[in-house]
């Protein structure tokens, strides 16, 4: 059985399926969504937010801290990481509006900043598991 791509060598004469074989635009639909559409910053920010999901000792420090408040010394030890590995995530989360701190004396306990994060955290978790 011949292989069509090597009767044409660089060129790929399989036409995929999930793409539309026309040029119609559904101007109707397209100025639907063009109405609704938040603006570019708003896209850029929503990204940012998604970064801070991207890496993994950050997800970590969000689904401990969406168990119970904890300071930086509590993080280390249950990530196995330093506390200034740990303090740097904690800023990062913390400028993304992420978490939030309260100060007892010497100890700085750190929680979720609101429900809102523990919301897209558990729907993150559910995404995964279906």
């Amino acid at each position: 059985m011949k292989n069509e791509s090597s009767e044409n060598p660089g060129k790929n004469t399989k036409r995929p399926t999930d793409v539309c074989d026309c040029d119609v635009i559904h101007e109707d639909a397209v100025e639907r969504v063009r109405s609704v559409m938040p603006d570019g910053n708003d896209f850029y920010e929503l990204a940012n937010l998604y970064k801070m999901f991207a890496d993994n000792t950050r997800v970590k420090i969000l689904w401990a801290l969406s168990c119970e408040r904890m300071c930086v010394c509590d993080l280390a030890v249950l990530l196995g990481m330093t506390k200034s590995a740990v303090s740097h995530q904690l800023k990062s989360l913390r400028l993304a509006n992420l978490v939030r701190y309260e100060k007892q004396g010497k100890i700085v306990f750190y929680s979720l900043a609101d429900e809102h994060v523990k919301d897209v955290f558990e729907k993150g978790f559910e995404h995964i598991s279906e």
